[in-house]
């Protein structure tokens, strides 16, 4: 978690396997014809996604879910977010209606309309408080928090946010930068480390993990760590390139 940080987590929705890889611009029910328009255009997938945005006299909410987190990959985040409240809108399944309002205000999040998106986490903990939905909206709401310049309720949002997943890796990393922020840095090295047992190793988390270090005077692993991080940030740079 840093200032530059501005990915929020929302859930995958029914048709995807993972939110972050294998989006396709071209999903079949689109049936865009590739004579026509070119299958890659990100215009063609908005005008698409938009008529299928228009309600028809039955809604189904699961289809609904997956318009909005297709609107979230190429960042249309105003209709991401109107989309997320559709869903809450016509479903009353409790699981379905937390997913709804933790992505809503991971649209917020990312439009860094930080009120809404604090009011949309809190809604979403009204339903189910110990399921993973609820584990992601403790820790995008510690994170909207901490923007909002309320960095002791964000420390105690993600304390929560492990209570309800001690698995959930990106939660103990923002639990270690806010132990960070508060000035307990050995607590916070733990954090780090539990992150990235948990496969949350990236560079802000070992960024992070150096600042820690040399917050209690172990300036050597700090330096090593740091040095890690400007050849993954270098790689990482190096892709994009090619």
């Amino acid at each position: 978690m840093t200032d530059n940080d501005d990915d929020h987590a929302f859930s995958e929705g029914q048709g995807f396997d993972d939110p972050y890889e294998g989006f396709d611009l071209e999903p079949p029910e689109f049936e865009v014809d590739p004579d026509k328009v070119d299958p890659v255009d990100s215009r063609v997938v908005t005008d698409l996604l938009d008529q299928r945005n228009i309600s028809a006299d039955s809604v189904e909410p699961e289809k609904l879910l997956d318009v909005g987190l297709e609107y979230m990959h190429i960042n249309r985040h105003e209709q991401a977010a109107e989309t997320f409240e559709r869903v809450a809108q016509h479903t009353e399944e409790e699981r379905l209606l937390q997913e709804a309002w933790t992505n809503k205000g991971a649209a917020h999040a990312e439009l860094e309309e930080w009120d809404a998106a604090i009011g949309a986490y809190k809604e979403a903990l009204n339903f189910d408080e110990e399921s993973d939905h609820a584990a992601t909206a403790e820790t995008n709401l510690a994170y909207a928090l901490w923007k909002s310049g309320r960095s002791e309720q964000a420390l105690e949002h993600a304390e929560r946010a492990v209570e309800i997943d001690s698995r959930f890796g990106e939660g103990w990393y923002n639990r270690g930068f806010f132990l960070l922020e508060r000035g307990l840095a050995d607590e916070a090295i733990d954090a780090f480390d539990n992150a990235v047992r948990l496969g949350f190793r990236n560079a802000d988390v070992l960024e992070e993990k150096a600042r820690a270090l040399e917050e209690v005077g172990e300036f050597d692993r700090a330096e090593e760590l740091a040095e890690e991080v400007d050849e993954m940030r270098e790689e990482a740079e190096q892709q994009l390139l090619e």
